[in-house]
């Protein structure tokens, strides 16, 4: 602590006591421990914990953050692009192809709280290239392998590697920018992400097609592993210890206690599995299954395909901001869910049906799909309005985690149900396999339908 640090404590203790000098002692001394351990520990946080980081430094570490989280969205929607050479080499059928797809979503999910304790102990220097690797070695055995069993593992282990990025961005955000930008600097990351997504489409089938499907996955590999130097590079050492002052009236909890108080909330985890049934959109169509079925069932251009799945993503840039704004104008965050809910439902309905048969349909249809799938931020907010504060944290983790599980559920329904129905050839099949996401829209629906009414009980009881 230097000496105008020492100075200021001094100063504020002299002001409570020529304020209290008259009062009893007792009541002196209660003031005094009042003051201590409800403001010290944020001055001690703001002038000795935080490293201090240059803006330069701070906007190199971001955007490289950032760029992690754009590739992994390139590795996550990277199997629809080499879907047919994926099936080729390794002899998949549907159900096969959409367990090898969607259990990226598994070792995603399983590590999420995992890697935020790392992250917290170890600092993103440490742990964030390491999870580059892992993420460019689960790609690996799409070029090395011949057995279908070594892709499948390797996927799971692209997920794990991947769940580091928005866990980063997190942490690297808060180290640099603190809480006063969080929000801002956040809503960058993920358009950068996104676009990571959009262009993991077009771009990549492009370069499939003019190169190999080989050479393609050790470009995305030696890109990863420059990502994962510069990373190392760019991000500062960060101490894990930490001055604190003990609060005597504050009750410490361990982390599995505070995680079984989130899991035995009934309207947290109605909130989290409504969720979870509604994110078939974004995490069953938009980064797998999409552009195969407007190439087979639409008899759209392949190139042209991954374009037009893409916009949803589009969509969903600008998703976040919009829905916020509508949620905060109409006061109301479960009424915005369960219109997205309806209105990307209604959608999938009409696409199914034939009913959006032009391009310019689709693309306009997707956007708004997009847009709507914002939804899972309002979900996660609303889920953490439901506890104490101190398990928001680990209840927006336990959200997430539980969402993305959903995406590898509806993966692999989505495969069997097409592979039950004649296999990927048939118009048919697919027609039937995508029909999955408009009920499990449905179903999400009704869920949030059933938490706003009980919400309306409870307001009109008091």
């Amino acid at each position: 602590m230097n000496r105008f640090q020492i100075f200021a404590l001094a100063e504020k203790r002299l002001l409570i006591y020529n304020e209290n000098k008259n009062n009893f002692p007792e009541y002196f001394s209660e003031k005094l421990n009042l003051f201590l351990t409800h403001n010290i520990h944020s001055f001690l946080d703001k002038y000795m914990n935080k490293q201090l980081i240059s803006r330069k430094s701070a906007g190199i570490m971001w955007l490289v953050a950032s760029f992690f989280y754009a590739y992994q969205y390139i590795l996550r929607v990277m199997p629809s692009i080499m879907l047919d050479d994926i099936i080729k080499r390794f002899g998949m059928d549907a159900a096969t192809f959409g367990q090898f797809s969607g259990i990226y979503y598994i070792g995603y999910s399983l590590v999420h709280i995992p890697i935020g304790i790392l992250l917290d102990r170890y600092g993103p220097r440490k742990v964030i290239p390491i999870c580059i690797l892992l993420s460019i070695f689960g790609i690996l055995p799409i070029v090395l392998a011949e057995y279908w069993l070594w892709p499948i593992l390797g996927r799971a282990i692209t997920g794990i590697g991947s769940s580091a990025a928005i866990l980063g961005v997190f942490k690297i955000i808060r180290m640099a920018y603190g809480e006063q930008r969080f929000a801002r600097m956040l809503s960058f990351s993920v358009t950068i992400g996104l676009l990571g997504a959009i262009y993991g489409g077009t771009p990549v089938r492009y370069m499939c097609k003019i190169l190999t499907g080989e050479i393609v996955v050790y470009i995305l590999a030696f890109c990863g592993i420059l990502l994962a130097i510069a990373s190392h590079i760019a991000i500062p050492e960060t101490s894990s210890k930490k001055v604190e002052i003990a609060d005597p009236n504050e009750k410490k909890s361990s982390i599995w206690s505070d995680m079984y108080s989130v899991f035995k909330n009934g309207k947290v985890m109605l909130i989290c599995f409504s969720a979870g049934l509604m994110v078939g959109p974004l995490e069953g169509f938009a980064d797998i299954w999409g552009p195969k079925f407007l190439t087979q069932v639409h008899n759209i251009d392949s190139a042209e395909a991954s374009f037009i799945t893409s916009m949803i993503f589009v969509g969903m840039c600008f998703g976040s901001p919009v829905l916020n704004f509508v949620a905060e104008r109409f006061k109301s965050y479960l009424g915005t869910i369960i219109f997205s809910g309806i209105l990307m439902f209604s959608i999938f309905l009409m696409l199914i049906i034939s009913m959006l048969t032009t391009k310019v349909s689709l693309i306009i249809g997707f956007i708004m799909v997009g847009v709507c799938s914002a939804y899972q931020i309002l979900a996660i907010y609303q889920a953490s309005t439901y506890v104490s504060e101190h398990v928001a944290g680990i209840t927006t983790a336990v959200a997430n985690m539980i969402i993305m599980i959903f995406g590898y559920m509806l993966h692999g329904v989505i495969g069997l149900v097409i592979n039950a129905c004649g296999g990927i050839t048939l118009d048919v099949a697919f027609s039937f396999g995508i029909a999955v996401i408009p009920l499990t829209l449905f179903l999400g629906t009704l869920g949030f339908s059933m938490v706003a009414r009980r919400e309306a009980k409870v307001r009109a009881k008091s």
